[in-house]
């Protein structure tokens, strides 16, 4: 699957590549040097899922090579275009230019791929600015979108849980069956009597897919929850410590999370605190046989 990642030089594209898919933590991408043209790896995802990346370099040499000579091998079969935008930009017009650009050749040789624009750095802006300046600034891409092809916006940071919400979307979007999925972890959620079912896939701890039996307050919870757990695999791993499970109980609430197929990890959570681990593992236990032939179908399928 085609993913290419564009934008300015100095952006944070490969800041934000480096911790979703190589184990960084947000303070070591300080020493990441800039990107030379293009660096292409294929990323496997969900055990059989290839995501053919590109990141592509942004100064401004690049950029216009990319736009002109490179034009044909660089926007062909993309499924994914995701477009990083520095919110403390000096110069966005430029960077607009080369946005329109791109989406033009986007629409010439890949016109069915999504676009995911991440206006990144947003722990630079002040919290009660933030939303104002994400919906003028969401407004003005649309504006400016020479092709009819959808977007999806996002302001993200490699210091909190925004980056995991914007690669989770992003990821989300790629997974052939993602529908069937969801159908499963509902019939999961409901047959465990639970408040939330939440998949994560093993390695990112990106959120799958979900179900919800009941309102759920805060909006971010998925992407906190993914923020926290990798970093705790990372310090395990430091430890030579292996992460296999988790239980959470507050006064109003427990969870448990667990490895759930060889590809994902299942978090099961309740707001009943008189139903105990064991019977949320057994219920795990129980859902994990279907969702282990869902895996096998769609890497038959692949």
């Amino acid at each position: 699957m085609g993913v290419l990642l564009m934008g300015k030089s100095g952006s944070g594209k490969t800041s934000m590549r480096s911790i979703i898919f190589a184990n960084y933590i947000a303070r070591d991408t300080r020493r990441l040097g800039a990107t030379i043209d293009v660096e292409h790896s294929h990323v496997r995802f969900l055990g059989n899922l290839v995501l053919n990346l590109w990141d592509c370099g942004g100064q401004e040499v690049f950029m216009e090579n990319y736009i002109s000579s490179q034009r044909d091998q660089i926007f062909r079969n993309v499924e994914v275009l995701i477009y990083v935008f520095d919110v403390e930009s000096r110069d966005m017009e430029r960077d607009m230019h080369y946005f329109q650009s791109v989406l033009e050749s986007i629409g010439q040789h890949s016109p069915k791929a999504k676009i995911f624009c991440l206006v990144h750095k947003m722990d630079l802006i002040p919290d009660g600015q933030r939303g104002q300046l994400m919906l003028e600034r969401e407004a003005d891409l649309k504006r400016r979108a020479t092709t009819p092809m959808a977007m999806t916006v996002f302001g993200t940071s490699i210091w909190d849980e925004t980056l995991y919400k914007a690669w989770s979307a992003i990821v989300h979007s790629l997974i052939p069956n993602v529908r069937m999925l969801e159908s499963h972890l509902g019939v999961f959620c409901a047959e465990a009597g639970a408040d939330e079912v939440i998949l994560f896939e093993r390695t990112t701890f990106l959120v799958i897919s979900h179900a919800t039996s009941h309102a759920q307050t805060d909006p971010h919870r998925f992407e906190k929850v993914s923020n926290i757990i990798k970093q705790f695999k990372l310090s395990c791993s430091k430890s030579q410590a292996q992460f296999q499970t988790m239980e959470i109980c507050t006064p109003t609430f427990s969870a448990f999370i667990q490895g759930f197929t060889p590809n994902t990890y299942a978090m099961v959570v309740h707001s009943d605190r008189d139903i105990q681990p064991g019977i949320m593992i057994i219920n795990i236990n129980r859902a994990r046989p279907s969702f282990e032939n869902i895996e096998r179908e769609s890497a038959t399928a692949n």
